[in-house]
């Protein structure tokens, strides 16, 4: 009996002991409290938009007393200006400008980006002098001053070294008023026969009409006809009537 309440006694003893070494692993572990880092700080505004400007002028080059049309655009601006003579104008726009001189014109453009400016130039020309108008000089009036006769040697046709110049400067005549047209009467004088002096005359007008066309006369416009010594310019029988009368005649056909 004693020995059996010893047992019971150990028994409860172990349980006293187990109890005692188990009561502290049931208590509670504590939470950490975990600490939150600060929110980022917010990024700084952007930058305002710098402005443009943009400016031409139509026509570039102008005479004295024309006009040329400006145009311009600008954007991110608050305000814009044009100089010389113009002031401040909207953000976009034209303008007729007619300077008195050559002058470059600059549009400035400004907004909380800055300020920019471009330029646009304008060449003034004089204008042309014009010469006064030359008075009009009828057909009669131009022929009779500009085309001339030459002259040939005692039976001869070939054209002479003077009457060469004349008839370069009846050919420039020729060709200022294209529409003349022209026979050339060949003449001879009353020495010979009327026969040979009708084939003289001919050959002295062909001869003067092939010299104008290679100056450049249209040989259209020439006829030629020969007279020999029907109708002499001078009625002597000298030596100085008869050097009047061997010519190649120019008439002007209506």
């Amino acid at each position: 009996m004693r020995k059996s309440s010893y047992a019971v006694a150990a028994a409860l003893t172990l349980l006293l002991i187990g109890a005692l070494t188990l009561a502290p692993g049931c208590k509670k572990k504590p939470v950490p409290v975990v600490t939150q880092p600060p929110p980022p700080p917010p990024p700084p505004p952007p930058p305002p938009a710098a402005p443009t400007i943009d400016l031409t002028a139509d026509p570039s080059t102008i005479t004295a007393g024309q006009s040329s049309t400006l145009r311009w655009s600008s954007t991110n601006a608050t305000s814009v200006s044009i100089e010389p003579g113009i002031g401040n104008v909207e953000a976009s726009g034209s303008k007729e400008v007619s300077p008195g001189s050559s002058a470059t014109y600059t549009a400035t453009a400004t907004g909380p980006g800055g300020r920019v400016s471009a330029g646009a130039r304008i060449t003034v020309t004089e204008p042309p002098v014009t010469p006064p108008p030359k008075p009009t000089v009828s057909d009669a009036e131009f022929w009779d001053s500009h085309i001339k006769d030459i002259f040939f040697d005692f039976d001869k046709y070939d054209i002479r070294e003077d009457a060469r110049q004349i008839l370069s400067e009846d050919a420039r005549a020729l060709a200022e008023r294209s529409h003349l047209r022209v026979t050339i009467e060949g003449h001879c004088d009353e020495r010979g026969s009327e026969k040979y002096n009708l084939a003289l005359g001919d050959r002295r007008a062909n001869t003067t009409k092939e010299f104008l066309v290679g100056q450049g006369v249209s040989g259209d416009r020439v006829e030629t006809i020969s007279y020999g010594e029907e109708r002499p310019f001078a009625t002597g029988h000298d030596e100085e009537s008869w050097a009047q009368n061997r010519r190649a005649h120019f008439v002007r056909k209506p």
